[in-house]
């Protein structure tokens, strides 16, 4: 047998982070509920480093409205509040001492409309990285049926494996994005 080998593993390794990087995607899309993962991508200028959020204050959903920062090192109130204000978010903290609340505004009918076809994108990019890894299994196997490292049968079998992994994970994503746009379109 060459260098070369088939993992199937490996394949739905890859095929499962598409859909987990979807699931992460669609947790920082705003639906007009509070969700503490919105705040996820924002960098803090701290201590002279760019730090995540999360390493400088404790983030919380009081409730369906509401985000609340509380901030560790109140020399830090600042800082945070600048990086969430110019975070593109839309988001206007209330700063009260260490604590900031971030009151999440409602969705009008625009917004939800851009918000489903955000997640629809998001949805079919992560279907183009599913078949992405389906392509390069399927030539894998075809590269080790050629060079006679694996039987015909083999590579059949394995390509039918790929196939049911590839049916289950674009069947996941699309499962996903049907919560999702339920999740926008409520009032």
């Amino acid at each position: 047998m060459s260098s070369d080998k088939f993992e199937l593993a490996e394949y739905e390794r890859r095929m499962n982070g598409a859909v987990e990087v979807l699931k992460r995607e669609f947790a920082g899309l705003r639906t007009g509920r509070a969700n503490t993962a919105l705040l996820d991508p924002i960098v803090v200028m701290a201590y002279g480093a760019k730090m995540p959020l999360s390493q400088v204050a404790t983030v919380s959903t009081p409730d369906a409205r509401t985000i609340s920062v509380q901030v560790w090192d109140e020399s830090q109130v600042p800082l945070v509040e600048k990086a969430i204000r110019e975070s593109d978010l839309g988001l206007n903290p209330m700063v009260a001492g260490t604590m900031l609340r971030l009151p999440i505004p409602e969705l009008n009918a625009e917004r939800r409309e851009e918000l489903a076809k955000v997640a629809h994108k998001y949805a079919e990019g992560a279907k183009v990285a599913v078949r992405n890894v389906r392509r390069d299994a399927m030539d894998t196997l075809k590269k080790l049926e050629k060079n006679s490292d694996i039987s015909e049968d083999d590579s059949h079998n394995n390509g039918e494996l790929v196939q049911e992994i590839t049916d289950s994970s674009v069947k996941e994503i699309d499962t996903a994005l049907e919560t999702k746009e339920k999740e926008i379109k409520q009032v």
